[in-house]
């Protein structure tokens, strides 16, 4: 792994901070490696921009700042132009279909889900991030599947449990469905996820 630098970003309710935490953790606690995250908020928690950055890495993080995230989690298109120009050229974007149009860089791999209206489809709009951390972990392949689960079980409010394992798989089997089982990630392209350059 060495150093891999992630930024999520969404706006405040949908969920990023803690999506960004189980990635932390199931780096962390759950694969026995080292992980930092920083959070900001804009002026107001709901609604307004909302953004967390984490390493990870094998060895111990000397500094816990980003400077050009491999990995860029979109689940807003406020958040999506305000930070698109930080992702390293041969970066992954992860992005929320519906809520971020198709305004991305020819040859970035790049790879969507519709979380929001997945997350509907279980009845819990609530559990969207968890929708789209299941479907980071299978594009990313950073941290094994189970351990993923098992930090989602860990951090999620107790009795919800069961729930957000269910949104957290249904993330990781739209990946399969859509991307196939055994498609790389980080240097290769989903090639019907890749449009025109930005204007």
């Amino acid at each position: 792994m060495n150093r891999t630098e992630i930024r999520v970003t969404g706006y405040g309710g949908q969920g990023v901070v803690l999506c960004a935490y189980v990635i932390g953790r199931a780096n962390a606690v759950n694969a026995g490696n080292h992980s930092t995250m920083i959070q900001s908020f804009g002026p107001e928690a709901r609604g307004s921009a909302c953004s967390a950055t984490l390493v990870l890495s094998d060895e111990e993080i000397l500094y816990p700042y980003i400077r050009r995230p491999d990995i860029f989690v979109a689940m807003s298109l406020e958040g999506y132009d305000k930070h698109r120009e930080e992702l390293k050229p041969k970066g992954t974007l992860i992005y929320e279909k519906d809520l971020v149009p198709a305004r991305l860089r020819k040859g970035q791999p790049s790879f969507g889900i519709s979380s929001t209206r997945i997350a509907e489809g279980l009845g819990r709009t609530l559990v969207q991030n968890i929708v789209m951390l299941g479907f980071f972990a299978a594009v990313s392949r950073l941290v094994p599947r189970e351990q993923f689960r098992e930090a989602v079980e860990a951090s999620v409010p107790t009795g919800t449990e069961e729930l957000n394992l269910r949104a957290f798989d249904a993330g990781w089997s739209y990946f399969e469905e859509h991307y196939g089982a055994d498609a790389p990630s980080g240097d290769a392209v989903a090639a019907a996820e890749v449009v025109s350059p930005v204007a």
